[in-house]
């Protein structure tokens, strides 16, 4: 099947994308076009407009400075992979890039584009909840930041408003750094081109990683595919700070995490199992994050 007759329009800059969004408030972006033409080409949406803002230079970049990293988003998932920043700053987004799909999705997706979609077993989501992030939306009339965790609304459902479009993603550095941090970004996948299972990313900063058993200053830990939006368990964080991470800590950590997440049954794992999961890779995660926050 092939889609319905569209009008197309490629703007160059993020001025001329607003404007559009404006006239045009029933139209569909097009960043990476990784979903949007396979919904499409199913007749499952029919847009009279396609606005494509792969040629808006502009938001594809990865900027670092000392109180946060902020992400366009136009930037592909190759990129954010790869970053030398990123791998060595801020691994648990580096990480959520390299376990998206594979080299052809990971070449075209964008950053902007997935979070966008707000699918809740998506990477970037739950990194950007996980760790306190916030999305700058842009429309004719004013720029805008909402923290993600106002962001993400229901299933699919966000924030954004109709005129607006996502312009860049920042990742807050100031409660986490390099130098007593450690982050990770854990999946079960059976195959690389379908969502995960369960995905936890996590995050352990730590108060000296010169010393022998350093106390937990502070974790983070957020969930993919574990409810209908991206989901953060601060009980789960709250559990392991203020002592060294321990064996009891962890357990007691993964049973949070196993009440807490809100699953739904999938053909392949069902509720239970997929609380079972989440607790074994909330334990996965927190542990790996401590070891290399005292490396």
């Amino acid at each position: 099947m092939k889609p319905s007759a569209f009008e197309y329009h490629r703007p160059d800059t993020v001025a001329e994308a607003t404007e559009l969004l404006a006239d045009l408030p029933e139209a569909e972006m097009m960043a990476g076009n990784q979903s949007l033409s396979i919904v499409m080409s199913n007749r499952l949406a029919n847009p009279d407009h396609i606005i494509d803002i792969n040629g808006i230079e502009e938001l594809s970049y990865i900027d670092a400075d000392p109180d946060a990293i902020e992400v366009g988003a136009l930037t592909r998932h190759r990129d954010i992979a790869k970053a030398p920043v990123l791998q060595q700053n801020y691994q648990v987004l580096s990480e959520s890039a390299q376990g998206i799909a594979g080299p052809v999705v990971r070449n075209r997706g964008t950053m902007g584009g997935s979070i966008g979609e707000a699918d809740p077993a998506g990477n970037y989501p739950c990194v950007v909840v996980a760790m306190g992030g916030e999305l700058e939306l842009t429309s004719v009339d004013r720029r805008r930041t909402v923290d993600a965790d106002d962001y993400f609304i229901a299933y699919m459902m966000t924030e954004i408003e109709e005129e607006e479009l996502i312009t860049a993603v920042r990742f807050p550095r100031d409660p986490f750094p390099a130098s007593r941090t450690g982050m990770t970004f854990l999946k079960e996948k059976r195959a690389a081109q379908k969502w995960p299972t369960i995905s936890v990313a996590g995050a352990v900063r730590v108060t000296d990683p010169d010393i022998d058993e350093p106390l937990v200053e502070e974790a983070r830990i957020g969930f993919a595919n574990a409810a209908d939006i991206p989901l953060r368990i601060e009980d789960v964080e709250t559990e392991v700070e203020g002592e060294p991470l321990s064996e009891a800590s962890l357990e007691a950590a993964g049973e949070i995490a196993y009440n807490e997440v809100r699953p739904q049954s999938e053909m392949h794992a069902d509720e239970t199992y997929k609380r079972e999961l989440a607790q074994e890779y909330t334990k996965r995660a927190l542990e790996t994050a401590y070891e290399r926050a005292v490396a």
